[in-house]
């Protein structure tokens, strides 16, 4: 008999290439809980929609029912502190409860290694790692994620996600290479970068093999290059035309151009500090290969990422 997993977050970045996956995969009875009409008409060929929100925990009953896993992708990235509450601490408690009742014994949950705090992480793997999340959204997260591997679950903590319906990471990255007038020693700070797609990939073996289950683990999501912001630039001026920085500027001088173009100076520590991780075992449980590197896959992203920049570009 196949397996059955529920995926939440199916119309999201992450969500939706995780669900991508598992049709690709062909061997799951898959389920999408969506919220309208639009979003169940747009649900892949052979996927079951089924209407419910993380906010009202009666529409959630009899969701779980018959299934074998739970992706959890579904969260409010946003920094409103009530909706933080609302749907990523409490309805991912609705969820929980929800499967628990169902006697479901497998739900991976999408995370964030920005519960890790500001940084710098050079290098860093899940084991001994302390989180310190800085903004009610990681804080949220962080919650909705202990709750998940506390009931047995586990989760997945990506950093920088690119790629086709990235809306946030390759688009702040030109606003700010645009923004700033030089690089701030010498754009060396090293991050980890991940497509969207090997990311999908990953969670969606270990939501269909139960071989791959381990209790309670927390997995980095991350290739295993970790380019410095100035390879990551010459790569966003080589494919997509970027006005990106030169020469040399303090980090004073950096933040008040931030500033005034109204950002934040978590925006600066993007391009300036150390945030790489180890996803070696992510990659060694799931047998799933880490995507391409950057430069790579931008360049066959370039198209729709021309589409979408704005004015990020030159």
């Amino acid at each position: 008999m196949s397996e059955r997993v529920l995926v939440t977050g199916t119309t999201g970045f992450i969500g939706s290439a995780v669900l991508r996956a598992l049709v690709e995969r062909g061997e799951t009875d898959l389920i999408a809980l969506v919220r309208t009409p639009e979003a169940e008409a747009s649900l892949p060929r052979g996927v079951l929609g089924v209407r419910g929100d993380l906010r009202f925990p009666e529409s959630l009953r009899g969701i779980c029912d018959g299934t074998d896993a739970v992706v959890h992708c579904a969260a409010y990235v946003g920094s409103d502190p009530g909706l933080c509450e609302t749907i990523n601490r409490t309805g991912t408690g609705y969820l929980l409860a929800e499967a628990l009742r169902a006697g479901v014994s497998r739900t991976v949950c999408l995370s964030t290694a920005s519960v890790y705090g500001s940084g710098p992480h050079r290098g860093l793997r899940e084991s001994g790692a302390v989180p310190a999340p800085v903004s009610v959204t990681s804080e949220s997260r962080l919650a909705a994620e202990t709750a998940v591997r506390e009931a047995g679950g586990m989760a997945v903590r990506p950093h920088l996600v690119h790629g086709r319906g990235d809306r946030w990471v390759v688009p702040a990255l030109a606003v700010l290479f645009r923004v700033i007038p030089g690089w701030v020693d010498g754009g060396a700070a090293r991050t980890s970068m991940i497509h969207v797609d090997a990311l999908g990939r990953a969670i969606a073996v270990l939501a269909a093999r139960p071989d791959t289950w381990r209790p309670g683990a927390v997995y980095h999501a991350a290739h295993p290059e970790a380019p410095s912001m100035r390879t990551l630039a010459d790569s966003l001026a080589r494919h997509l035309g970027v006005v990106v920085p030169s020469g040399g500027v303090s980090r004073a001088a950096a933040l008040e151009q931030v500033r005034a173009a109204g950002l934040r100076e978590r925006h600066l520590e993007m391009l300036t500090v150390d945030h790489w991780y180890d996803s070696a075992a992510l990659w060694d449980a799931t047998g799933c290969a880490p995507g391409p590197r950057f430069d790579a896959a931008l360049g066959a992203d370039s198209a729709w990422y021309a589409n979408h920049l704005g004015g990020g570009r030159g």
